[in-house]
């Protein structure tokens, strides 16, 4: 009886002396997520992915149907093309003009000689100024329709540009590296702007929200080195964490807490950055000890 005595009694000093201190703070494991809404209305051409897939920053994980804006998009372009074309035979009369002008002042240079010489007379020079100034504002008329038309394919141009931008829109791409958590719509539905598509998260990291109590603050700044325990036995269950986030507000200990003074009401949440190691889950409770 004696050994078996002793046997229990160094049983439990060891496990009193391997047990760990209590945990400084408890919480759940969070992630940050971001819901994907449509952008545009149309059918879903082409969706591809599935929950718990894990897809690449901006990488396409969905299509919506981009013909109508393909279509108006390809008539625009004609439409400017039409304009550009105009252009050529206005540049060919400008021209006509300016060499109009340009012998026009020649011949009125030569007709001031002939008439300080008496060979020309003054209605023979004022024809001349006429065909000048004729000449000069028919120039002008061929650039005011140039201008016209660069306006015109300006507009057109900034047309394109918006139907672009919708066709750009959509091609549903993924804000983040992570993992699709839901999927709410799937190949050949139609959807409306707005509408809730995926939701994704990036699991390679997660916070885990504690919270402290006031006298515990002056323990724990941001950027600390923590240790974060979660459940079971293996031997994974140990981790590392970095303190990221610290609330400036107190807040009432949330039901579904227990802190180490269960009689402290008010509390300090702060968020913990750890690293998956596959084990970690969203929800997952954890422990964080100083």
């Amino acid at each position: 009886m004696k050994n078996i005595g002793y046997i229990v009694c160094v049983f439990l000093l060891a496990a009193c002396g391997n047990g760990d201190k209590p945990a400084d703070a408890y919480g759940n494991f969070e992630a940050q997520e971001y819901t994907i809404s449509a952008e545009s209305n149309g059918k879903v051409v082409e969706c591809k992915t599935n929950e718990g897939m894990a897809v690449d920053s901006s990488g396409r994980i969905a299509l919506i149907d981009t013909i109508d804006f393909s279509l108006r998009r390809l008539q625009l372009k004609s439409q400017r093309e039409a304009i550009i074309a105009k252009a050529s035979p206005l540049e060919a009369q400008k021209r006509v003009y300016e060499q109009q002008i340009e012998n026009l002042l020649k011949d009125k240079m030569r007709f001031e000689k002939m008439l300080l010489d008496g060979a020309a007379t003054q209605k023979q020079l004022d024809d001349i100024d006429g065909a000048v100034k004729l000449a000069t504002k028919q120039a002008e008329a061929v650039v005011a329709q140039f201008a016209s038309l660069n306006s015109e394919s300006l507009a057109v141009s900034s047309q394109i540009d918006q139907i672009t931008e919708s066709i750009n829109r959509c091609y549903v791409v993924s804000p983040v590296k992570g993992t699709i958590l839901e999927a709410y719509v799937r190949q050949g539905e139609f959807v409306n702007i707005g509408k809730p598509l995926f939701k994704i998260a990036n699991l390679e990291e997660l916070d885990l929200r504690v919270y402290f109590s006031g006298d515990q603050l002056a323990s724990i700044r941001i950027g600390q080195e923590v240790k974060v325990y979660i459940d079971g036995d293996s031997t994974n269950n140990r981790l590392s964490g970095r303190i990221t986030w610290i609330s400036q507000e107190a807040e009432f200990t949330p039901k579904i807490i227990q802190t180490r003074k269960e009689r402290v009401n008010l509390v300090y949440a702060v968020k913990v950055r750890v690293k998956n190691n596959g084990s970690l889950k969203i929800g997952m409770p954890g422990e964080v000890r100083l």
